[in-house]
């Protein structure tokens, strides 16, 4: 099963142009309380590298393009958001790191919650660990 659960937003639009209404509750599967978009990132660098315990977030690029790559702790996949009409839902206990960052990309992300540190896993030693400790406690309760 892949990591990748992609998001189509409806597009909007005549001869003026397009317009991408989203709203919460009808496509983006939880409530927004926290809006944010990472941009001018400098050539080379590489962003993310940490895993939320619980927030949600759908992550739309709509500018330029980067390649975003998660991990659920066992499998790693990687993708190219490129798309100003399609984002990519990233649940809780996810790692994600962005890289390859065009020169005009806008990255725009929705989350389920506002900022809180402490729902930050910013070593991915730690993030294995955690993801094992899971995995063991699901196991043992089938």
């Amino acid at each position: 099963m892949s990591l990748i659960k992609w998001i189509d937003f409806q597009t909007l639009g005549d001869e003026r142009g397009s317009l991408v209404s989203i709203e919460q509750g009808k496509v983006v599967p939880f409530e927004i309380k926290r809006v944010y978009y990472i941009y001018r990132t400098a050539e080379g660098v590489s962003r993310g590298y940490h895993a939320h315990r619980n927030l949600q977030q759908v992550a739309i690029c709509l500018v330029g393009k980067c390649r975003m790559v998660l991990d659920d702790g066992v499998t790693r996949e990687d993708v190219w958001l490129d798309c100003a009409t399609k984002g990519i839902l990233i649940e809780g206990g996810m790692w994600r790191e962005m890289h390859d960052f065009s020169e005009q990309c806008v990255l725009l992300v929705l989350a389920s919650a506002p900022y809180d540190e402490a729902d930050y896993i910013r070593n991915y030693e730690e993030f294995l660990a955690i993801t094992r400790q899971s995995r063991i406690a699901t196991s043992l309760q089938c």
